[in-house]
């Protein structure tokens, strides 16, 4: 568990933007239609604490990463870029050699003041992020920095790694190729391991294009708008990290259907959809949603280009109305989640692709639906500038995107026991909490 910070200070230096070591391409490069849903359009936020490593007295991580993070520019110079937002709302990144936007610090602090700190919210997170100009509450992406770094020197020796990438341009498994393409140059690799690829041209739209799938993940739900979810202020919500053990997924497994073969993650998202509903309220004929992310990296129909580092996944939906999810077994809503993971093949990725043509790049439906993302073996931990391993990587918060209370991490950490397990920050209303945890312990509690 994460410990409560002692009173502390970060104080900044000056922001600087940090180019490519060396002259770079001057071109300008489309986004896919992926990349550029109005979904994307945020910045994902993450963040690694190392301790101290007597091997590198005297070292400054600050200056290491910020001269290992300007050569990683060179062959990755679109991320030195800036967005452009053409006809139709079409993103192109200018590559230019603009920079992206990094800042120094100290605070006082050391590694051991975050205690056993595993998934997230990271603690104060806010301090050890460096954040951009918002308008009317809202961060835009268009002619920014792509990415922002801090890196925040502990006064133990150690140091807090935090950055923000703008979705558009990477997803995680891209974000953590860069990262480590940073961490060999930081550790006297004269180039980076894996050669980046482009490569969007893979996910644009057809010609002309067709919609294959209904994609209810860009539909409103049947039922109307109502959705506690989306009206309750975050003063009135309640913040709870679920632990999915040996113990617990023991229980689920036993009460999946004889036969069915259910990874971790099916097996969670199920329990918490299922148990969510109940505790929200909604009336039976409500239709609610589980929409969740599938990756298209490591599929032999998806013959991604290696070093790809754009976004490769579409979100997918379970759906069922609120009575049938409740009133049915937990094999029921497990049905429903492992036919939502199969639907995401090439021609749906497309399909996608063709409905941000045709429709706008809409933003996905919010009321009455959970979206997960599994990060659990994204090795955040690995992301090494030669001061080890992290003590803490991963996200920076519980949820991000529109609204962080319907969306959720799903990360791997271990109990005070040592048990290896899932663990997921839960936010619902105050008085939906209790309801909730007794649903769960129901449904994870051995038969």
């Amino acid at each position: 568990m994460a410990s409560p910070l002692p009173p502390f200070t970060v104080r900044r230096g000056e922001p600087v933007l940090v180019t490519p070591s060396e002259p770079t391409p001057h071109e300008t490069k489309p986004l896919s239609d992926i990349d550029d849903g109005e979904g994307m359009r945020f910045y994902s936020s993450g963040i690694h604490l190392y301790r101290a490593n007597p091997s590198k007295s005297g070292q400054d991580p600050a200056k290491v990463i910020h001269d290992a993070l300007s050569r990683a520019l060179v062959p990755y110079y679109p991320l030195a870029g800036r967005l452009r937002e053409e006809q139709g709302r079409k993103l192109v990144v200018d590559c230019f050699g603009q920079g992206v936007m990094f800042v120094s610090a100290d605070a006082d602090l050391t590694a051991d003041d975050f205690g056993d700190v595993q998934s997230p919210p990271f603690p104060c997170f806010e301090e050890f992020i460096l954040e951009s100009t918002t308008i009317a509450g809202v961060e835009p992406v268009i002619d920014r920095p792509l990415l922002y770094i801090q890196v925040t020197r502990l006064k133990c020796g150690g140091f807090i790694f935090g950055q923000r990438f703008c979705h558009c341009v990477v997803d995680a498994p891209g974000g953590m190729q860069f990262e480590k393409a940073i961490c060999e140059l930081a550790t006297g690799e004269t180039s980076p391991s894996v050669t980046p690829a482009w490569g969007r041209e893979m996910f644009m739209a057809r010609d002309p294009p067709r919609l294959s799938y209904p994609h209810l993940e860009y539909r409103d739900p049947a039922g109307g708008p109502h959705d506690r979810m989306l009206t309750t202020a975050p003063s009135d919500m309640a913040r709870v990290p679920f632990f999915f053990g040996p113990r617990e997924i023991a229980g689920l497994r036993q009460r999946a259907p004889p036969g069915m073969r259910c990874s971790r993650f099916e097996l969670v998202a199920a329990c918490i959809w299922r148990s969510r509903t109940a505790a929200l309220g909604y009336t039976p004929e409500e239709e609610v949603r589980l929409s969740f992310i599938v990756n298209a990296r490591g599929r032999a129909d998806i013959p991604l280009p290696q070093g790809f580092y754009g976004n490769a996944f579409a979100y997918s939906v379970a759906a069922a109305t609120a009575g049938e999810l409740t009133g049915g077994d937990l094999g029921y809503a497990l049905e429903l989640v492992k036919k939502a993971k199969s639907a995401v093949t090439y021609d749906y990725l497309l399909s996608v692709a063709d409905l941000m043509v045709l429709e706008g790049r809409p933003l996905f439906a919010l009321t009455r639906t959970y979206i997960v993302s599994d990060v659990s073996h994204a090795g955040f931990k690995s992301v090494d500038f030669g001061w080890g391993e992290a003590v803490y990587g991963g996200p920076a918060k519980g949820g991000e995107g529109p609204l962080p209370g319907v969306t959720n991490y799903f990360s791997r950490a271990k109990n005070g026991k040592g048990e290896e397990g899932t663990v997921v920050p839960i936010c619902l209303p105050r008085d939906a909490m209790e309801k909730f945890q007794l649903e769960v312990q129901g449904l994870t509690a051995e038969l």
